[in-house]
């Protein structure tokens, strides 16, 4: 599989059940990394549906049985070659993580197995999270020459410094599942994919019958604090997009693609 290629592949799709429960599924043959198209329609699908008046709460998920979501696309990372390129590409899960935040609809965000980096991202943007006990996190930005800058505020903002300290320090160790859900990114952990599916299934169908308005008010209340994030993480892609051009991260990312 060439790097063009895999840039170009992955999918983003919809549906919308009478009971006014949307579900996004977005995935990607190489463990669910996504790059920077896959991102874009992802995030104006949740802000699409998020707006659409038959919708009354969304379920984000990904394809497969394997990893939920291992960060943004390596194959586009390595071909960054100059810092307007580098912030675009970092913005990618700025915008996925802006839109979770903005949409006025509660999001259940269905974690299936690891996630990496940006896929922490999204799980700590979505606004009730249920896991499997596979679903490991990781924020691998630092053994890479880089640091979880975007992601930061999202991780932050769920488990607190210490914990997101913790997962950008130590970046090469994975944490469990239940480690995640006592820091408070997951609500629970399922043993498996069909217990977890019937949990969400029996909420989302519990919020489909919620007031609108009043999820709407709960959301902004949720969010209060974070109104700055559309500067605040253009700026983190920002440092991002610097660090990657770096001779130290140029030789960081070489060597990790030898492993």
């Amino acid at each position: 599989m060439s790097a063009e290629t895999a840039i170009d592949q992955g999918h983003v799709e919809y549906t919308i059940a009478e009971s006014g429960i949307a579900t996004i599924e977005f995935g990607h043959p190489l463990s669910n990394s996504l790059p920077g198209k896959i991102l874009q329609k992802l995030a104006d699908t949740i802000t699409e549906l998020g707006q659409n008046k038959e919708v009354i709460v969304i379920v984000l998920r990904s394809s497969g049985e394997k990893a939920f979501c291992a960060g943004a696309s390596f194959d586009e990372l390595i071909s960054i070659k100059d810092l307007e390129t580098g912030k675009q590409f970092f913005s990618g899960f700025a915008k996925v993580i802006n839109a979770c935040r903005k949409a006025p609809k509660f999001i259940i965000g269905r974690v299936h197995g690891k996630a990496v980096g940006g896929g922490v991202g999204i799980a700590s943007a979505v606004d009730y999270c249920l896991a499997t006990k596979y679903a490991e996190v990781k924020l691998s930005e630092l053994a890479v020459g880089i640091g979880p800058f975007v992601v930061g505020p999202a991780v932050e903002r769920k488990v607190g410094l210490s914990a997101m300290s913790e997962l950008a320090i130590n970046a090469t160790e994975w944490r469990s599942a239940e480690w995640a859900q006592k820091k408070g990114l997951y609500t629970d952990v399922f043993e498996s994919a069909e217990e977890m599916d019937a949990e969400i299934d029996a909420l989302a169908n519990r919020l489909a019958k919620s007031n609108p308005e009043a999820m709407a008010m709960l959301k902004q209340i949720f969010w209060q604090g974070t109104e700055n994030w559309d500067q605040l993480l253009a700026e983190r892609a920002g440092m991002s997009g610097h660090l990657v051009l770096s001779d130290f991260t140029v030789n960081a990312i070489n060597q990790f693609k030898k492993k």
